[in-house]
């Protein structure tokens, strides 16, 4: 038996490495994009982007960890259908309950390494993720601006950028909202940005542009001016505090979560989306089990060794599960079911249909 079962986890280990790489890969392909703008087009240090870059895998493994366990158990079940093996076990004696147990408890096994890697290595790492974001904000402002987009963090005003090239800026419209009185619009060609770090400031170029004025006589009228060069400076103090970063509750672990529950509920605050973060985590968890008991008689339905068929069958199905889990929280957020269960049902129901097919197939 000890042969059997190292054989069978063997195969799984196998398509298992290249399941997570593959998945992992895919992931990070439009986050390497992102990151690589970083250090091209707005002057990053290659360490800080690489430090942004490990703060994201814990992250996307949350994701990977269960599909490539389910698509390792479908690829491992159809190749030892394929190829007759199931069937020569059963007539040695060696059912599908006992050949199935090592890859099970791998299973639970999966699933208490994605709780931890869910409650305490991925709240972490983009908790960090955010202070290097700070970090990298201050030191290169423009790493922060993202162009086409109103960026309502500075001060007083409300900025939009058609194009961002390093520290060069192109086609700016600055806004600075006054209550009760007209907006002042800033508009120029082009323009300078530099940040300067002790005095927590941003120090603004700008060139060939309008710039709407007070009038000496009424400060609520404006005049346009036109100007070759017009300096600015924006003050950072909104954008990247000084005092310590407030956790968001993705990056609280469970502990953390029940004691702002506990806070919460002092302050009659509602705390159903702090329960639906701890139901998440959980449940994130089990679908490593939850999944490899469906790949199981899913893997010997299919009935295939090519592993372009066993990745097709986990996508569609990992798709179904996402969409449903997606759905549960979206519901308990809504408060239209406890969180509870609506968290935990596509678990439930997906363990259940893993259950009944499971008994079906080693039944046959």
């Amino acid at each position: 038996m000890r042969i059997l079962r190292n054989y069978i986890l063997n195969e799984f280990f196998h398509s298992f490495t290249i399941s997570i790489v593959v998945f992992t890969f895919v992931l990070l392909v439009g986050n390497i994009i992102r990151l690589a703008d970083l250090i091209i087009n707005k002057g990053v240090d290659i360490f800080s982007v690489m430090l942004l870059f490990l703060f994201l895998v814990p992250w996307l493994l949350s994701f990977t960890l269960p599909i490539a366990a389910l698509t390792a158990v479908i690829l491992t079940y159809g190749r030892l259908s394929s190829d007759g093996e199931l069937t020569a076990m059963k007539a040695s004696g060696v059912g599908l309950f006992r050949s199935s147990v090592p890859l099970l408890v791998l299973g639970i096994m999966f699933s208490f390494t994605a709780f931890y890697l869910n409650d305490q290595v991925s709240p972490n790492a983009s908790f960090a993720s955010r202070r290097v974001i700070k970090e990298i904000g201050i030191r290169k402002p423009t790493a922060y601006l993202e162009e086409g987009t109103f960026i309502r963090g500075f001060e007083n005003y409300v900025i939009f950028i058609h194009e961002i090239r390093g520290n060069k800026l192109k086609n700016i419209r600055i806004y600075q909202p006054q209550e009760g009185k007209s907006t002042r619009t800033i508009v120029a060609e082009w323009g300078e940005i530099n940040s300067s770090i002790e005095n927590n400031m941003v120090e603004l170029k700008l060139f060939n542009g309008t710039s709407e004025e007070p009038s000496p006589t009424d400060p609520d009228t404006f005049y346009k001016l036109n100007f070759k060069t017009y300096f600015m400076t924006l003050d950072l103090t909104k954008l990247f505090k000084k005092e310590k970063i407030q956790k968001k509750t993705r990056e609280m672990t469970v502990a953390e979560l029940k004691k702002e529950i506990y806070d919460s509920n002092m302050q009659k605050i509602d705390p159903t989306p702090l329960y639906v973060e701890i139901y998440k985590k959980i449940n994130m968890s089990i679908a490593s089990f939850v999944l490899m008991l469906i790949g199981i008689p899913l893997g010997i339905k299919a009935h295939r060794s090519e592993k372009s068929i066993g990745f097709g069958i986990s996508l569609i199905l990992f798709a179904l599960y996402w969409g449903a889990f997606l759905g549960g929280v979206a519901l308990s957020l809504k408060g239209s079911v406890d969180p509870l269960i609506g968290v935990s049902l596509p678990n439930i129901a997906f363990f259940v249909f893993g259950v009944i097919s499971f008994v079906s197939t080693a039944r046959k």
